[in-house]
């Protein structure tokens, strides 16, 4: 989205998530694993699909669908956000602590804030993406007719374009704070340890070429200085 025209969805998700993953503790840079084996557009053990949902309501769930398949298409690189689990991984984390704001301040007052001061709404994670997504439906409905899912993906990313420039019409907040919002829990859920229901087969960090769990590589360092890192990366279910 907010993007160089030069550097499609894709460059821009492999480029931001090597960036996320570089923020912890890791191999030396010459070390760290190249994408040797793309994660191909290839089925998933099981479909996202099946799981049930724990908060998210049907239309909820079918807009993040659309919205992580948009930002992250499949391609010859790794399948799309959906089959990936970004919706159920929102779901999970909007069913929990995070989702009701357990660890936010929530007082007040709420006056209009600076961009640089964060996230300063009254409404808890679950409330505030429920409220976005209605309000992005809205406008959907109003510019093309259908909710955003039923869109084609053409005019699902000029909704989202128009959401992210503040042009979209919301309610009680200004849909350029939800777009960047959607746009940082789809990257949390694509690049996330699948431990937590995204990143399927761990599919995002064989993209990037991540090594996975840090530490667990720790003893390796020495032998694969200067040499590529070529083993699978390790999720934290590999050790419980």
């Amino acid at each position: 989205m907010a993007e160089d025209p030069k550097i499609g969805r894709r460059e821009f998700l492999t480029v931001a998530g090597a960036a996320a993953a570089a923020m912890a503790p890791a191999l030396p840079a010459e070390a760290q694993a190249q994408p040797a084996t793309t994660a191909a557009a290839a089925p998933m053990a099981h479909s996202p699909a099946d799981e049930p949902l724990l908060t998210l309501t049907p239309t909820e769930h079918a807009f993040f669908v659309a919205a992580a398949d948009t930002m992250i298409p499949a391609d010859n690189l790794s399948p799309s956000g959906s089959d990936c689990g970004v919706a159920n991984f929102i779901d999970r984390q909007l069913a929990g602590a995070y989702g009701s704001g357990a660890r936010l301040y929530r007082q007040g007052p709420f006056p209009k804030a600076k961009p640089e001061l964060g996230y300063q709404l009254s409404l808890n994670p679950r409330e505030f993406f429920r409220a976005g997504i209605a309000s992005a439906n809205e406008f959907t409905r109003k510019t093309y007719g259908k909710e955003f899912d039923r869109l084609n993906e053409e005019q699902r990313t000029a909704a989202l374009k128009t959401m992210e420039e503040g042009k979209a019409e919301f309610k009680g907040f200004g849909s350029a704070v939800f777009f960047n919002a959607l746009l940082q829990i789809t990257m949390e859920g694509f690049f996330a340890d699948p431990i937590y229901g995204g990143n399927r087969n761990m599919a995002a960090w064989k993209m990037i070429g991540y090594p996975g769990l840090p530490a667990t590589y720790r003893d390796e360092i020495r032998t694969y200085r200067g040499k590529k890192y070529d083993k699978p990366p390790r999720s934290i279910a590999d050790f419980s």
